[in-house]
């Protein structure tokens, strides 16, 4: 069962249609399109909600769409144990399964979304209450 407040989540971000990975060099360039659109539409929402907060870099994993794409917080690397080498967050057991039934509509926004999302949600705080991150007003 999906929860609402995912449910909303899902429904303001474009669902992509084109199965496309890097190596389908016919296919790709609109599988790019959808996803630049969806991940712009993403920022936008969080723009408009006052929730902008992350940067993308963008590392092309040949595997991807059918292999969820892997994110990482190098600055966070090795500070919670959920986390792999390198900075990469666990997403294997929530995030993983899903990305897997909606290939191949999900995209980079998805996975900000629905993984990185819940991911500091729960992490940030208790690295914040352990001293580890310290909040910084700007």
């Amino acid at each position: 069962m999906v929860d609402e407040s995912i449910r909303k989540t899902l429904s303001n971000i474009p669902l992509l249609k084109s199965n496309a990975g890097p190596r389908d060099s016919e296919t790709w360039s609109q599988r790019l399109k959808e996803e630049y659109l969806s991940l712009i539409k993403y920022v936008d929402n969080n723009k408009k909600a006052d929730n902008d907060w992350f940067r993308l870099q963008s590392n092309e994993q040949v595997t991807y769409p059918t292999t969820a794409p892997e994110i990482a917080l190098p600055e966070l690397d090795g500070k919670t144990a959920k986390m792999y080498r390198g900075g990469k967050i666990c997403l294997t057991d929530h995030f993983k399964p899903l990305w897997a039934k909606n290939v191949p509509k999900f995209g980079i926004g998805h996975a900000m979304a629905l993984g990185l999302g819940p991911w500091l949600a729960v992490e940030i705080p208790e690295l914040i209450e352990k001293g580890i991150v310290k909040y910084k007003n700007n």
